[in-house]
C-alpha cells in the first residue's frame, strides 16, 4: 500500500498515541508493573540471542518501558515497547530512498509478499489474511522507507505472522511472474480470446497491465495527490516518487527490482519494532535466528533534505487537470513553503507544530480568515501545514480554487497575515486549549495504542532521530511550557523562521488538454514498448505470439495457485475463538429520555452520545443535514463568534460532533430509523461546559447574520473542491452506496446524505454565487435547527464513565435534557428522490481507472441466512475474486461484501482497468460458489476472517454501544456469533443458489470512470451526469501490434 507522507492541518492531540488499558484495579497495577518493570529485563550491555541491549527507559505517562537493542552480527536496530496491552504489534522496515520514479520501492513491497524461501507459495501475504486473527495486517511504502506491520491479540498468531513477515522481507522469491503481475507488463487485454487470433484482430489489442501500474494511475487521478507529489518532487528533488509515476514505472526491469532488494532489504538496513505484553526474549530468539544468516554490509542511510532557499524566493508552475465541480475561473492551486534549518531541538519542533496549529486550525485561525473567508480560495492545499522529516522541517500554506488573477495575491496575503500575527501575538487561551487537548489525549483509551506508537516513532527513526526522544512526551511538553512562559516566545519563532521571503511558491495551473495529453503520452509510450518487444522477433506475428503466450503462462501460474498446497503456511484455528463472548455490562434507565450507562475505568473522562430519532423527515430537509452539521460549527451565534466557540471546545472538551444517523431494523429491511447523532467527550468536571456548548451550537447558531450566507457558500465551495479527490480515493465506496440506494430505505437515505447524490447537491448549491441565491437553503436549515434539540421525535442517550462519576453525570445530564425546546415541529414525509432496483448506472468521471459496485438485497440481521452470507463473502473474496479481479484482472482491489444489518450482499472493484471483465466474473460467481466443493479448511479460513473484525479490540468509548446504535441486543449478537461458527458448506451453497443465482436479476450496478463505447443506453446503462461529462477524455483502448510493427 502506498502511504504518502502528507502533512494535513496538524492537530497536536492526534500526534500522540492514545492510552488503551487502565491501571485502576490493583491486579491491573500488578500486571502493569511486572510487564514494564525495568528489573525484569536484561541490563544495558547484556547480550540475548545475538542482540545487545543498548539502553532501557521507563515512560511513566505512557505506562510503558522502551528497550533499544542492536543485533551484534548485522547491526539491525530493534525497539521493543513493553506495555500491559494484549494487542501486540510487530513491524520490520527498511530505509528505501527511491533511485528514480519507477516506483521500485512500491513494486518491491508488493512482490516481496508473493512468496519466500520458507513459504514458497504464491502470495502468502494474502493467503495468511484468512489464516489469522490479526486486527491489522498490511505493508506501507512511504517516501523514504518501507514497513511491514501487523497487530494481533493471539500469541500463536503473532508468532505465525512474524515468521511469515521476516521470511517474506529477507528471503523473498521475487519471481519474474510476480514482477509482471504486480509491477507492469504489456499484453493482450483478453489473452484467452487473443490466442490464435492475428495481431490486428480486435481481441489482440495490446495494453499496459500491472497492479501497481493501475494503482498509481488511480492515484494520479486524485488532483490533490498529484499536486502534493509534484510539489514534493520540487521541494526535495533528490527524493524521487516512491510510489511510482506511471510514465516511469514502465522503465523498471525485473533485474533492477532484485538489485534494489539485495541492497536495501538487509538486516543492516532494518529497523524492527515490537510492542505489547508478550515476552521480549521470545521475540529475540525468533528474530535473531532469522538475522543470523546475514553478515553486516554498508547501506544507504542518506537523509534527503529539501532544497536550499536561503538565496531568495523560487517559483515553480506546472500544469494539472481541471476539476469539473469547481468554477472554471477558479482552478488554480498555489502554496508558499519555508524550509526550517536542521534542528535536533525537539522542544522547538514541538513548538513549531503548536505554531502551525495556531495559524491554521479552525475557522477563527488567522490563515482561514485571511485566505478562505476572504474569498481568495476555497480550501487549503494538501501540503498545507508543518511537516518534520528527520532533523529538518518545512511549513507550507496554500490554497485551492484560486482565480488566475489572484495567484500572486495569495502569497502577498500570507506574508501580510504573518506580519499581523507577529504584531498582535497569540491569545493565551488558544495555547491553553491545545495543551488541554494533549492532557486529555493522554487519558483517552484507544484499542490501537501500539500502532499509534509505531506510526509516531518510525518515520523519524528512519531519518536519524532518536526514538527515545519521540517517546519522551512529557519532557517535551514541559519544555514547551517553560519556553512559552517567556514573553514573545511564539512570536520569536515566527520571526526566526517565517518572516522572510526564502520561500518556494508552487503553483498548479489548469489545463483543458491535460487529460488528453496524458492519454496521448500513454498511447505513445505503449507504442514504443510494443516496438521494443517486436524488434526482438523475426516478425510481428512472432512478437504477438510471445506476448500472448507470456500472458497465458501468467494465467496458468495464477490458476495453478488456486489448488496449491498451503500446508507450509501456519494458521490459528476456529477452535481458538471462544463460542461465548463476555458481555459488556450496560444498564438502561427508562423515562422520557432513555439513558444507557456503561460504567468502566475511563481515567476521569466521560463519553457522551445521543441520538434524536425523527419520523417523516422530507428529502428537502434530509439532504441538507450534512450542511446543517457543518454550518453550526461555522456560523457562530448572535453573541459569540465561532472563533470563541472553537476556543471553548478545545479548552473544555476532547471534541464535539454532529452528524446524520440511520440504521435498518435487525428484523425487517423495510423498517429503519434516522435522525441526528451528537457525540463528544470531556473530563468529568467539564461535562456541564460540554452540554452548554451542544445547546449553544444547536439552538443559538445565527443563520440570519449578514455573513451567514457567505460562510455557507464557502462551506459548499470547500466541499465541492474536495469532492473529486474524495471520490478518486474511495470510488468503490461511492459506487457501492449508489448501487445499494434502490434496494432498501436505509440505502436510499445513505445515498442522499453521503453518496454521489450528496456530492452533486453540494456542487449545484456551490454554484449559486449571487447574493440571496441561498435564501431557500437557509430557510430549510433554520427548520432543521428547530427540530434538532426539540421534542420532535425521540431522544436517547448513552454515557460511558467511571462508577465514581455516575451520580454527578446523571445530574448534569438531566439539567441538559431539561433545557430542550418543548416545540414539536410537524413533518411531512415528501420524498423527491427515487432510485430503481436492478439498475445499471454509469458515472462519467475523468479518472484513468474504474470503480465498481454491485449490490443485492438479502435478509434481515436475525435471519440465519445472513450469517451464511457473511461467511460466503469471505470465501468469495479470498478464494475467487481476489484471484480473478486483482491477480488476473490487474485491479488494485476487488471482492465481495455482506452487510448483515443492512441486509445487502455485493461486490466491488477498486482502481480497475477492466470493469467489463469484472462484471462478467461477478455474473458467474454465484454458480462458481454453488458448484465448488468447499472444504473444512475453506470454511475455517472464512470464519477466521469474519472474527478478525468481530473480535477486534474495542476502545472504551465503543464498549457496549452496538445495541444503542443499532438495536442489536447482546443476545442477538451472541446468537449471530453461534450462527457464524456453525455455518456449513451446505449453508454456503444454499445462499449462493438463493441470492447470487436466483437473486441475480435484482442486482444493481454502479460504475465510475471514463466513458467508453461499451457504455450504451441500448445495453441498459443509465448515464448519470454529475456535471462532469464535458471534461471526460477517453483513454487509449490499446494498440494493435501490427500498427507499430511497420512504423
Amino acid at each position: 500500500m502506498l502511504r504518502a507522507r502528507q502533512p494535513a492541518l496538524w492537530t497536536l492531540r492526534n500526534s500522540l498515541p492514545l492510552l488503551r488499558s487502565s491501571a485502576a484495579a490493583s491486579e491491573k497495577r500488578r500486571a502493569y508493573a511486572s510487564i514494564t518493570d525495568l528489573g525484569s529485563f536484561p541490563k544495558p550491555g547484556d547480550q540475548v540471542h545475538g542482540f545487545t541491549l543498548k539502553r532501557a527507559h521507563h515512560v511513566l505517562e505512557l505506562e510503558l518501558t522502551a528497550l533499544h537493542l542492536q543485533h551484534d552480527k548485522t547491526g539491525a536496530d530493534y525497539l521493543h515497547i513493553a506495555r500491559d496491552d494484549s494487542n501486540n504489534v510487530f513491524s520490520i522496515g527498511f530505509k528505501t530512498n527511491p533511485p528514480d520514479a519507477t516506483g521500485v520501492p512500491h513494486i518491491l513491497e508488493h512482490t516481496t509478499l508473493c512468496g519466500s524461501e520458507k513459504y514458497p507459495v504464491r502470495d502468502p501475504f494474502f493467503k495468511m489474511l484468512p489464516r489469522s486473527l490479526s486486527n491489522f495486517m498490511n505493508a506501507f511504502t512511504s517516501s523514504d522507507h518501507t514497513t511491514y506491520p501487523f497487530a494481533t491479540t493471539n500469541s500463536q498468531d503473532f508468532r505465525n505472522l512474524m515468521s511469515v513477515y521476516l521470511d517474506a522481507t529477507l528471503n523473498p522469491l521475487l519471481n519474474a511472474n510476480d514482477f509482471t503481475q504486480e509491477g507492469w507488463r504489456i499484453g493482450p487485454e483478453n489473452p484467452l480470446a487473443a490466442a490464435g487470433q492475428p495481431p490486428d484482430a480486435p481481441d489482440s489489442k495490446i495494453v499496459f497491465k500491472g497492479v501497481v501500474y493501475n494503482e498509481m494511475k488511480g492515484q494520479m487521478s486524485d488532483a490533490g495527490y498529484l499536486y502534493y507529489i509534484r510539489f514534493h518532487e520540487h521541494l526535495i528533488p533528490s527524493l524521487n516518487n516512491s510510489g511510482g509515476d506511471p510514465q516511469k514505472i514502465t522503465d523498471l526491469t525485473h533485474a533492477q527490482l532484485k538489485g534494489f532488494h539485495s541492497e536495501h532489504y538487509h538486516p543492516s538496513n532494518a529497523k524492527i519494532f515490537t510492542y505489547g505484553d508478550m515476552p521480549l526474549t521470545e521475540h529475540l530468539k525468533e528474530i535473531g535466528e532469522n538475522l543470523s544468516r546475514f553478515d553486516r554490509i554498508s547501506v544507504d542511510q542518506d537523509v534527503k533534505r529539501p532544497i536550499d532557499l536561503t538565496d531568495g524566493p523560487k517559483y515553480v508552475t506546472i500544469k494539472g487537470p481541471t476539476d469539473p465541480l469547481v468554477p472554471a475561473d477558479a482552478q488554480y492551486k498555489t502554496s508558499v513553503t519555508w524550509v526550517a534549518a536542521d534542528t535536533e531541538d525537539l522542544v522547538e519542533r514541538f513548538s513549531l507544530n503548536v505554531l502551525s496549529t495556531l495559524l491554521l486550525d479552525g475557522y477563527g485561525s488567522p490563515f482561514y480568515t485571511s485566505l478562505i473567508e476572504s474569498g481568495l480560495g476555497s480550501d487549503f492545499t494538501p501540503n498545507t501545514g508543518f511537516s518534520s522529516t528527520g532533523k529538518g522541517a518545512t511549513f507550507s500554506v496554500g490554497l485551492t480554487g484560486v482565480q488566475q488573477e489572484s495567484v500572486g495575491k495569495v502569497k502577498e496575503t500570507i506574508a501580510e497575515t504573518l506580519s499581523q500575527v507577529k504584531k498582535n501575538g497569540f491569545d493565551k487561551i488558544k495555547v491553553e486549549g491545545i495543551l488541554h487537548q494533549l492532557d486529555l489525549a493522554l487519558k483517552h483509551k484507544t484499542a490501537h495504542f501500539g500502532m499509534g506508537i509505531m506510526h509516531r516513532v518510525e518515520p523519524d527513526w528512519f531519518n536519524g532521530v532518536d526514538p527515545f526522544d519521540a517517546l519522551a512526551w512529557q519532557n517535551t511538553v514541559d519544555g514547551f511550557k517553560e519556553k512559552y512562559a517567556t514573553k514573545g516566545y511564539m512570536e520569536g519563532l515566527l520571526e526566526k523562521y517565517f518572516l522572510n521571503d526564502n520561500t518556494l511558491t508552487f503553483t498548479m495551473e489548469p489545463s483543458q488538454t491535460y487529460a488528453k495529453e496524458l492519454a496521448g503520452e500513454e498511447e505513445s509510450r505503449l507504442a514504443s514498448k510494443i516496438q521494443e518487444a517486436t524488434k526482438q522477433f523475426s516478425s510481428t506475428e512472432e512478437a504477438h505470439k510471445f506476448l500472448t503466450q507470456r500472458e497465458m503462462d501468467l494465467l496458468e501460474a495464477q490458476e495453478s495457485a488456486r489448488n496449491q498446497d498451503l500446508s507450509c503456511l501456519p494458521s490459528v484455528h476456529v477452535s481458538d475463538i471462544p463460542r461465548v463472548k463476555p458481555k459488556k455490562e450496560v444498564r438502561t434507565t427508562s423515562g422520557e429520555v432513555e439513558v444507557s450507562w456503561r460504567e468502566a475505568p475511563t481515567n476521569g473522562l466521560t463519553y457522551f452520545r445521543a441520538i434524536h430519532t425523527l419520523k417523516d423527515l422530507p428529502d428537502e430537509l434530509r439532504e441538507l443535514i450534512p450542511l446543517f452539521c457543518d454550518s453550526i460549527m461555522r456560523l457562530g451565534t448572535k453573541t459569540t463568534s465561532m472563533e470563541k466557540l472553537e476556543e471553548l471546545i478545545k479548552l473544555y472538551t476532547g471534541g464535539i460532533n454532529f452528524g446524520y444517523h440511520t440504521t435498518t431494523s435487525p428484523f425487517d429491511l423495510d423498517r429503519y430509523e434516522e435522525g441526528f447523532v451528537l457525540s463528544g467527550h470531556a473530563f468529568d468536571g467539564n461535562m456541564p461546559k460540554m452540554y452548554e456548548l451542544f445547546q449553544t451550537l444547536l439552538m443559538d447558531t445565527n443563520f440570519e447574520s449578514p455573513e451567514a450566507e457567505k460562510k455557507i457558500q464557502q462551506l459548499l465551495q470547500t466541499s465541492a473542491s474536495g469532492a473529486m479527490d474524495s471520490v478518486a480515493e474511495a470510488g468503490h465506496a461511492y459506487a457501492r452506496r449508489y448501487a445499494m440506494a434502490g434496494l432498501t430505505p436505509e440505502g436510499r437515505l445513505k445515498e442522499l446524505t453521503a453518496g454521489l447524490t450528496q456530492v452533486q447537491l453540494s456542487a449545484a448549491l456551490s454554484a449559486r454565487s449571487q447574493p440571496g441565491a441561498l435564501r431557500d437553503v437557509i430557510d430549510k436549515l433554520k427548520t432543521i435547527q428547530q427540530i434538532a434539540l426539540s421534542k420532535t421525535g425521540k431522544f436517547r442517550v448513552a454515557l460511558t464513565c467511571g462508577a465514581e462519576s455516575v451520580k454527578t453525570n446523571n445530574e448534569v445530564l438531566q439539567d441538559f435534557l431539561g433545557k430542550r425546546s418543548n416545540k414539536v415541529v410537524a413533518l411531512s414525509n415528501h420524498n423527491t428522490s427515487t432510485f430503481t432496483r436492478n439498475a445499471k448506472s454509469f458515472f462519467p468521471l475523468p479518472y484513468q481507472v474504474y470503480y465498481s459496485g454491485v449490490a443485492m438485497r438479502t435478509v434481515p440481521y436475525v435471519d440465519q441466512a445472513s450469517a451464511s452470507l457473511q461467511v460466503l463473502a469471505q470465501l468469495l473474496t479470498h478464494k475467487h475474486l481476489h484471484h480473478e479481479i486483482r491477480e488476473k484482472g490487474g485491479a488494485y482491489g476487488g471482492g465481495a461484501f455482506s452487510q448483515g444489518l443492512s441486509g445487502i450482499f455485493g461486490y466491488y472493484s477498486y482502481r480497475d482497468p477492466n470493469p467489463q471483465n469484472t462484471l462478467k466474473i461477478i455474473q458467474e460467481t454465484g454458480a462458481w460458489a454453488r458448484d465448488r466443493t468447499w472444504t473444512d479448511q475453506d470454511l475455517e479460513e472464512a470464519k477466521l476472517s469474519v472474527f478478525q473484525q468481530l473480535d477486534a479490540p474495542e476502545s472504551v468509548s465503543q464498549e457496549g454501544m452496538v445495541q444503542f446504535l443499532s438495536g442489536v441486543t447482546p443476545d442477538m449478537q451472541q446468537t449471530r456469533r453461534e450462527q457464524l461458527l456453525d455455518v456449513t458448506a451446505k449453508d454456503v451453497k444454499h445462499v449462493a443458489e438463493e441470492f447470487l443465482i436466483k437473486g441475480f436479476e435484482g442486482m444493481s450496478t454502479a460504475i465510475l470512470g471514463s466513458r467508453k463505447d461499451w457504455v450504451t443506453e441500448t445495453d441498459g446503462w443509465k448515464i448519470q451526469d454529475l456535471g462532469m461529462a464535458a471534461q471526460v477524455v477517453d483513454e487509449p483502448e490499446g494498440e494493435e501490434i501490427a500498427a507499430t510493427a511497420s512504423a
